[in-house]
């Protein structure tokens, strides 16, 4: 299942999206964790210090091989170049399983609290006034829509804070999204914002309110958020400790927080699974921009990329050129790091 964290700013979900990350990891679940808030602080919440948080190659600088790898052999792409961060996958494509043993995951991801861990990474100095933040979420927008996720599997992604979310046509990869609302009118505001955004695109949204003190906060939430409440966190002193980079054990959680994140994974179990409709909302975000800005920034019709025979799922044929990409590329002498394995697998 592919879980999205979304709220305000400062609202607490890089903080609840780190602790149900934890929950799944400590329950046995294969669980691939995403930051891709301008933020980047999942990592330090999932008890990385700064310095390895900091060192864990960005997906958003190896855009460049991400979409090398996942065009596979798909003859409607026929270069890297004239990807864009909605092309949808096709018959000969690099299609991502969780557990699969492929470039993106291994050379991009670090463990972190039982989880595997992804970054978009941080601007640099090179994108300061140059590019917005979305270039880099890009790269997370090509992995979802090429992911073939299985029962019992989980991708979670803290997304970026607000409304930033509909910048791109992200918000419609995730199974389930998860607002965080903190019971203030701001809090609430956001909630207001993505059921308007959302309204046509049949989005499954649900609030967890944060920072709640008490029956009066759960009664403003319930006012204005109805039945999409789905649960509710206090202030606890064991997620205070883990943020200020004091050792935290979920077993620490109060009973009413690990209830929670229960909570969370059943609602997720619950939701049933429509790749049909994942695969027409990837068409549908493609063509918007092919037409707003990719055709030209190409050069290309990319309407021509849709493959109209393809529906994206669990019964797809694994392509085989990556075995033979990489059985290749072992052969030749110097390609014996997984490194070199990625650099020539991804330009063969």
């Amino acid at each position: 299942m592919k879980v999205a964290f979304v709220g305000k700013g400062g609202s607490g979900k890089t903080t609840l999206s780190s602790l149900f990350i934890r929950h799944l990891a400590a329950e046995g679940a294969p669980v691939v964790a995403v930051d891709a808030d301008i933020n980047q602080h999942l990592g330090v919440a999932l008890g990385l210090s700064e310095q390895a948080a900091a060192a864990i190659p960005a997906m958003g600088a190896d855009l460049a091989k991400i979409k090398e790898h996942l065009r596979g052999d798909n003859p409607r792409i026929f270069s890297a170049a004239a990807m864009v961060k909605t092309t949808p996958p096709g018959t000969g494509s690099r299609l991502l399983r969780l557990g699969g043993d492929d470039p993106i995951h291994s050379r991009l991801a670090v463990p972190a609290a039982g989880a595997r861990l992804m970054v978009t990474g941080p601007f640099s100095d090179e994108d300061l006034g140059v590019s917005c933040y979305h270039s880099k979420t890009g790269a997370v927008e090509l992995y979802l829509n090429h992911l073939v996720d299985g029962p019992g599997e989980y991708v979670v992604v803290d997304c970026t804070a607000g409304a930033e979310s509909f910048a791109s046509g992200m918000f419609t990869r995730f199974d389930l999204t998860f607002l965080v609302a903190e019971p203030t009118r701001k809090g609430v505001a956001v909630y207001r914002q993505w059921t308007e955004y959302a309204a046509d695109y049949d989005v499954a949204l649900r609030v967890i309110g944060n920072k709640v003190h008490g029956p009066d906060d759960v009664a403003f939430l319930r006012e204005h958020v109805g039945d999409a409440l789905l649960c509710c966190v206090g202030q606890s002193g064991a997620v205070r400790a883990m943020e200020q980079g004091r050792p935290f054990h979920l077993d620490d959680l109060e009973q009413r927080d690990r209830t929670a994140l229960a909570t969370l994974r059943a609602a997720v179990e619950a939701r049933p699974k429509d790749w049909p409709k994942f695969t027409r909302q990837a068409v549908e975000f493609h063509l918007k921009n092919a037409r707003a800005w990719a055709n030209a920034a190409t050069g290309h019709d990319l309407a021509a990329q849709i493959d109209p025979d393809f529906v994206l799922g669990p019964d797809r044929p694994r392509s085989a050129d990556l075995e033979r990409a990489y059985a290749a590329a072992a052969a030749e002498p110097g390609y014996e790091t997984e490194s070199a394995l990625w650099d020539a697998a991804t330009t063969s």
